[in-house]
């Protein structure tokens, strides 16, 4: 009986951690957390400088944005200094003006620009009819305004489309008119039941209207520029039958390609056991237990894994991805390039979780450019 007794309290534990780990997988978007704190302000001959406390974030190289917890923002450009508690960088710009001041809250971000005006693009807003209601989008057209190539640009989890816009002006410079998309309970799209992710599952319908929407507006050839999350839509949606003529190249950003990898990857990120993510697929992937942390429907996982799927796969993908991923490590990136070299270039940079861009812009450019490319001289 006392055996019989422990089994039951280690199942109940079991499950009870699964269900954590799968609600809080497919939590509705939450504000920004406000960890930082700007400890100096120095002011120099060749810019401002500011004073941060040392993490790997606030160490890596490249170019970021520190969003401020009262409004304003503040562009970091290199660091100048560091020691064992902190690290210095210059600013390359802040706004409001005088929105840099010691003592501020800050949110580290790789989000580096806030709209598509602060981009220097010129957007306009239309509304892309989904299945579960109007999604808005940014429609941004190249100089000269005469192409029917077209680029898709699907942001990530919990991430917002203005991320996007790294990819947005390279898309723009190359001749490509962009649509940059929201979908459904990602804090801008139409909101759905519990307002919870199903991981790319029931937001691939969405994207599929998008795509649906830049054909009757005149597409003729489509790359979709997926980030983390998005770049596993861009892959439902690229496998689509219906899609076979007109979606003609993917460039995808620490694309999710498995997502019980990634489970494992990011329980690991939080200090448990890489094996404990295993405890959440069944409460995402059947039908009674979904319903209970509050999905409308299961998420077929095995339907992601694009190792398993690799043989399926049939449009190029440019593949970008960080050594020092953490969310979403590139091991499934590289077997992916290993099993189809013919459908996959994969360029990895040093960086975290989709700030490959951050990490080295000019290099990210030139990579999508020649990509981008090789899909104009087609």
């Amino acid at each position: 009986m006392a055996a019989a007794g422990l089994g039951l309290a280690v199942a109940a534990g079991a499950a009870g951690l699964g269900f954590a780990i799968a609600r809080k997988l497919t939590a509705p978007l939450s504000g920004r957390i406000f960890s930082l704190t700007i400890r100096d302000i120095l002011r120099r001959a060749d810019g401002d400088a500011v004073v941060l406390d040392l993490t790997p974030a606030t160490a890596a190289p490249g170019i970021y944005n520190l969003w401020l917890e009262d409004g304003g923002w503040v562009r970091l450009g290199r660091v100048i200094d560091q020691d064992a508690a902190t690290v210095t960088r210059l600013v390359e710009s802040a706004a409001p003006n005088g929105a840099l001041r010691v003592g501020r809250h800050a949110s580290w971000s790789g989000i580096y620009y806030r709209d598509p005006e602060d981009a220097g693009l010129e957007a306009e807003d239309v509304i892309v009819e989904t299945p579960v209601g109007p999604a808005p989008a940014w429609l941004i057209r190249p100089a000269g305004n005469a192409t029917n190539d077209w680029a898709i640009h699907i942001h990530g989890l919990a991430s917002p489309r203005a991320g996007t816009l790294r990819g947005v002006k390279v898309a723009t410079d190359v001749g490509l008119v962009s649509l940059v998309v929201t979908y459904r309970n990602d804090g801008e799209g139409p909101r759905l039941g519990s307002g919870r992710s199903t991981l790319g599952a029931s937001e691939a319908e969405d994207v599929r209207a998008a795509v649906r929407f830049a054909i009757a507006h005149g597409a003729e050839r489509i790359v979709l520029f997926g980030w983390s999350m998005g770049g596993a839509i861009a892959l439902q949606v690229a496998a689509d039958r219906e899609f076979d003529h007109v979606i003609d190249r993917l460039i995808l950003d620490s694309p999710v390609l498995d997502w019980h990898e990634t489970i494992a990857a990011n329980c690991a990120r939080v200090g448990l056991p890489r094996q404990v993510g295993v405890l959440a697929s069944p409460w995402l992937q059947l039908n009674l237990l979904a319903c209970a942390i509050g999905l409308s429907s299961s998420v077929p996982l095995d339907t992601f894994n694009w190792i398993a799927r690799a043989p399926a796969l049939s449009v190029p993908a440019l593949v970008i991805h960080g050594t020092a991923d953490t969310s979403s490590p590139p091991v499934a990136a590289r077997r992916l390039a290993q099993l189809r070299p013919d459908m996959v270039q994969l360029e990895t940079f040093l960086a975290e979780h989709t700030l490959a861009w951050n990490s080295d812009p000019e290099r990210w450019a030139r990579l999508a450019n020649e990509w981008l490319a090789a899909m104009r001289a087609a």
